[in-house]
């Protein structure tokens, strides 16, 4: 299975790059610096999402199986903040945690599609926060990760017939090398009451969802989302 996977440096996408290439799928992963291994890409630049398809396609030999939609960004602004500073902020959140996916879903299912009797897969990495909001000061960040649960079951209805599958995966809170120090302090005493689980979801546990979806999901499953909350928010 040939697998891009955005957003491949750390948490959640470093942990299923990683599990995917221990099972032995030629996945090629992305990053905003890019490294030896990595390539990449600012995907606030327009230009960022093809430039970085392109150069996944060469390294897997012309064909993509699976897009793995993991980069975003999380930048807060306040709603008292100047009209500039909030457009600003609206318009870097949307272009990378909506625009961005986008693109690359769209390059996605014109590649799918090419391809006779082929199955392509796309999974989105999204939040709880499309469901049930975020805090005062991430408006954007929740409606961007909204859209792209709506971009996911769009293409899930548009394109099934045709072999292209899509789904989504909604963490919540989630422990990684930049929640960490937070969740040990007082914020993490509050995070922590709000789950019934009583603790956060891991970095590998939302990994073994993205790996379910890209591998072995049924066809039937398209156009779901997974909720990884701990039963913070149910639906």
């Amino acid at each position: 299975m040939n697998v891009l996977i955005t957003g491949a440096s750390r948490g959640i996408g470093a942990a299923a790059y990683a599990l995917l290439k221990s099972g032995g799928h030629n996945a090629v992963g992305h990053s905003t610096r890019g490294s030896d291994e990595l390539v990449a890409g600012d995907l606030a630049e327009a230009s960022a999402p093809a430039r970085i398809w392109q150069a996944a396609l060469d390294r897997l030999g012309g064909r993509i199986d699976v897009l793995v939609n993991n980069a975003g960004i999380y930048e807060g602004v306040t709603d008292n903040a100047s009209d500039e500073e909030w457009h600003a902020a609206w318009r870097r959140t949307l272009t990378v945690n909506l625009q961005a996916a986008a693109d690359l879903c769209r390059l996605a299912v014109t590649h799918f599609r090419e391809r006779e009797g082929s199955v392509g897969r796309i999974v989105n990495i999204a939040s709880r926060a499309a469901y049930r909001g975020d805090s005062p000061q991430h408006w954007h960040y929740a409606a961007s990760k909204a859209g792209l649960i709506g971009i996911t079951k769009s293409i899930a209805r548009g394109y099934a017939a045709q072999g292209v599958l899509a789904f989504a995966v909604a963490p919540g809170f989630t422990v990684s090398e930049m929640t960490e120090e937070y969740l040990q302090g007082r914020g993490g005493a509050q995070i922590i009451a709000d789950i019934p689980l009583g603790r956060v979801a891991t970095t590998d546990e939302v990994a073994e969802v993205i790996r379910w979806l890209v591998i072995d999901a049924p066809a039937s499953a398209t156009g779901s989302v997974i909720d990884v909350n701990g039963a913070s928010y149910v639906r």
